[in-house]
């Protein structure tokens, strides 16, 4: 390096011997001539602060690389995908095909009370979104096991018959369902309204909602059914179904 140093940068006589004394320096040898010699000095002290740079520029370079190497994927050159964001689910109701009402059944065997799966929502408009969870023909399918919180409501929306007096008197009931690997839908939550409106209305409403923690597995499918279809389908801020994990 001081060889170097000197071809690349001639200086005075006095400066090359000072290089030479420098260069021929063995641990614990005396420095004696070099502290008594100005010139020698001012050249060590050229020399180190020259050291100092290079091996600042050697460092900086280094952390800029393994800044690198942890924000790229080494063994696939590509950026690491962003990280998911925490499992949540809001659908909004949609009309349900009543013709196919019978399609129920593909749900598994519910109860006579909550004998009518909504097997239409949305999920991608102003009022709902997915996150991380996957939503398929009614049913919301959970993508990581957790605590999660399941909700819903449904808005119930009894017509008169047109001669001032109701069909019925009816039971409201809504029931949310958990689908796991056993052939059969378990009951979660069930949600019962029974109701008595004035003759003279011409529309009986009745919101029922209902929300609980459960512990889910991966694959696990949640999914609502009601005593009856019909319901509010225009107000998307009426009636909904969702989920979100809780980190307890």
């Amino acid at each position: 390096f001081l060889f170097q140093l000197k071809a690349q940068a001639p200086g005075s006589a006095e400066e090359l011997r000072c290089l030479q004394v420098i260069n021929q320096q063995q641990e614990g040898s005396s420095l004696e001539e070099l502290i008594s010699n100005r010139s020698c000095l001012k050249l060590a002290n050229t020399i180190k602060a020259y050291v100092a740079t290079v091996t600042e520029n050697v460092i900086r370079r280094s952390a800029v690389k393994e800044a690198r190497q942890s924000y790229f994927n080494t063994s696939e050159g590509q950026v690491p995908r962003k990280t998911a964001g925490k499992p949540s689910a809001h659908l909004t109701l949609r009309p349900q095909n009543l013709a196919q009402d019978g399609n129920s059944k593909r749900f598994g065997n519910l109860s006579q009370s909550c004998r009518h799966a909504i097997a239409r929502w949305e999920d991608s408009t102003i009022h709902s979104h997915l996150q991380n969870i996957t939503y398929r023909d009614g049913r919301l399918r959970v993508n990581q096991a957790g605590k999660y919180y399941v909700y819903s409501q449904i808005y119930f929306r009894y017509p008169s018959d047109g001669a001032s007096t109701r069909v019925s008197v009816p039971q409201l009931v809504q029931c949310i369902n958990w689908k796991t690997s056993y052939s059969q839908p378990i009951l979660l939550l069930k949600g019962v309204g029974t109701k008595c409106w004035a003759p003279e209305a011409d529309y009986g409403l009745h919101a029922l909602y209902q929300g609980g923690l459960f512990e889910l597995k991966a694959g696990d499918e949640l999914f609502v059914s009601v005593s009856s279809l019909a319901i509010d389908y225009n107000d998307a801020a009426a009636s909904y179904f969702g989920a979100f994990r809780l980190d307890l």
